[in-house]
């Protein structure tokens, strides 16, 4: 089988075969380590030398303890060699090889470097076994004694101060919170969602709990500019506040896909084919110890189920409920649409021809046809004599309220695209010889259909006939009117 060498960067990765698929890289682990490296700091490494204190610190715990042993036997073998040197140099040292009354040492019983670096860690622990001691008569010694004391003073404060921090801190802590292994997407409260889990393994609580969400993506900027790891808030609840959490039992956490989630368009097609990562970050105060702690962990695309929800944990017992992390990462399958929120928007808003309103349009386009029929009678209206017109004019109402009761009956297109032709449009009333009075009006219309769009879903019947609901007005009136009344309406 063929070995495929690949090179990223510096480094060399070997693939076995081409069906090997290469592990995906994560940029936070599952137990919340960072993978980020930096290199190449050049002079800037003399930075954290200025910050010594929270370097050793964040070191690991065996160079720690190698530090704390080489620093105090430094310290030590340096000290025992200047209280050895100040009594070589006054002659202290050759005391052993007999008796000189008139020699006063400045270290009493300090022979050579054993008793010399005795002398020290006596001085230092302050043990003081009463054998060995600095006398009166040296000065040099008394400065020495002085600045060991101040010495050993920083020294302890900086190395136990660095071992008390870096046992005190409460990284531990967080090994008791648990997160789920697979986050689900499905949907709650007719919403879709994206959820997971959480829980505390302990019984003491984390004071003022919060969550928030990273989504780790790579994209391009309309400008051209490619974001390799940009990284885009989710909301889980800062609005309402379910962000904090009462961390007492299991929760699970939801965000809401809507328009604003960059889960917008996701369906469980695309899921397949999207790179992307959720990081989770869990931050609250340790009860005992008033110390803030921060968990973290995170859900690449491949640990996203789709149309799957959380088995329940909690029961109640006699007296107490019961919290069953045996099915702390279990799933099951529930229905849930497979498509994004913004398809389902989509096709929430195309229109239907089984719910398409066609009384309402059908109303608003007699509407239209009305009034042209109002307007074309007022202008052949207005060529009448005067008599004529005052009898004509005096009966409005009843015009519009025959074409409102006619216009009812007229069918018309659904489409916005079907236009209305009116061919022939015809008045007559009915005058009675004693009263002059209007029997009737009637208005034949005739429509003709000149255009369809291509969204039309019906077809469309011509508008039938309005019935006149009068006798026309040239069978009752004189020869000489009836010749004048046909002229103006031809």
């Amino acid at each position: 089988m063929s070995v495929v060498r690949r090179k990223f960067g510096d480094d060399y990765q070997a693939v076995v075969g081409a069906s090997t698929r290469r592990k995906r890289q994560r940029f936070v682990d599952k137990n919340g380590r960072c993978n980020v490296q930096h290199g190449n700091l050049g002079s800037e490494n003399s930075r954290y030398i200025s910050d010594l204190f929270t370097t050793l610190v964040d070191l690991k715990w065996r160079w720690n303890l190698l530090i704390f042993l080489l620093t105090y036997t430094v310290a030590w073998l340096i000290m025992a060699s200047m209280w050895w040197g100040i009594a070589y140099l006054r002659g202290d040292l050759e005391m052993h090889r007999g008796p000189d009354p008139g020699h006063s040492p400045c270290v009493a019983n300090v022979y050579n470097f054993p008793s010399a670096f005795l002398f020290f860690i006596e001085t230092e622990a302050t043990i003081g076994y009463g054998h060995r001691y600095i006398t009166e008569r040296c000065p040099e010694g008394i400065v020495l004694f002085l600045f060991q004391s101040l010495l050993g003073s920083v020294v302890d404060a900086f190395l136990i101060g660095c071992m008390f921090i870096k046992m005190s801190q409460p990284k531990k802590r967080a090994e008791t919170l648990m997160f789920s292994r697979a986050a689900v997407i499905s949907q709650r409260d007719g919403k879709l969602c994206l959820m997971f889990r959480v829980g505390n393994l302990r019984n003491s609580h984390m004071v003022s709990a919060q969550i928030r969400c990273k989504l780790i993506k790579s994209r391009q900027t309309p400008e051209g500019e490619f974001l390799p790891l940009d990284q885009c808030e989710l909301d889980v609840g800062f609005g309402t506040g379910a962000d904090q959490l009462f961390l007492v039992s299991p929760l699970t956490i939801c965000h809401e896909i809507n328009d604003k989630s960059p889960f917008f368009a996701l369906s469980q097609r695309s899921l397949r084919s999207e790179q992307f990562e959720i990081v989770v970050i869990l931050e609250g105060i340790v009860e005992t110890t008033g110390m803030t702690c921060q968990a973290r962990t995170s859900y690449t695309e491949d640990e996203v189920l789709w149309g799957h929800r959380f088995l329940p944990v909690m029961s109640l017992e006699d007296g107490f409920f019961r919290v069953d992390y045996s099915q702390f990462h279990a799933t099951f399958e529930v229905p849930t649409p497979p498509y994004s929120v913004k398809e389902q928007e989509e096709n929430f808003a195309l229109p239907s021809p089984l719910n398409t309103p066609v009384g309402s349009n059908r109303s608003r386009r007699e509407k239209i046809s009305s009034l042209d029929c109002l307007d074309i009678f007022e202008e052949k209206s207005s060529r009448l004599p005067s008599k004529f017109q005052r009898l004509c004019s005096g009966k409005e109402d009843l015009q519009r309220g025959v074409l409102s009761l006619c216009s009812t009956n007229v069918e018309k297109a659904c489409s916005t695209g079907d236009l209305l032709k009116i061919q022939q449009i015809s008045s007559v009333c009915s005058i009675e010889d004693g009263g002059e009075k209007i029997k009737s009006a009637a208005f034949k219309t005739k429509s003709e259909l000149l255009a369809r769009s291509t969204g039309n879903l019906e077809l469309q019947q011509k508008p039938q006939v309005m019935r006149t609901l009068g006798t026309r007005l040239d069978d009752h009136l004189p020869a000489k009117l009836r010749k004048m009344n046909s002229s103006l309406f031809t």
